[in-house]
């Protein structure tokens, strides 16, 4: 039950990034071609573990 938690949890995380135009920055990469789509979101990757490395330091300094 944690995990299906956890997983809601992040899935509703997901949804509410891509509303806030998070996944859409100028450094995230889409290829498209005739029957394949990659998708590359190198900027939000960097956005998002600058964020989470900030509020772990905050919390978790000793």
């Amino acid at each position: 039950m944690f995990l299906g938690l956890v997983l809601f949890l992040i899935g509703c995380c997901t949804l509410l990034a891509n509303r806030m135009g998070l996944g859409r920055l100028p450094g995230d990469f889409m290829l498209q071609r005739k029957n394949i789509t990659m998708y590359f979101p190198l900027a939000t990757s960097l956005l998002v573990s600058l964020l989470l490395t900030i509020l772990l330091n905050l919390f978790f300094r000793r």
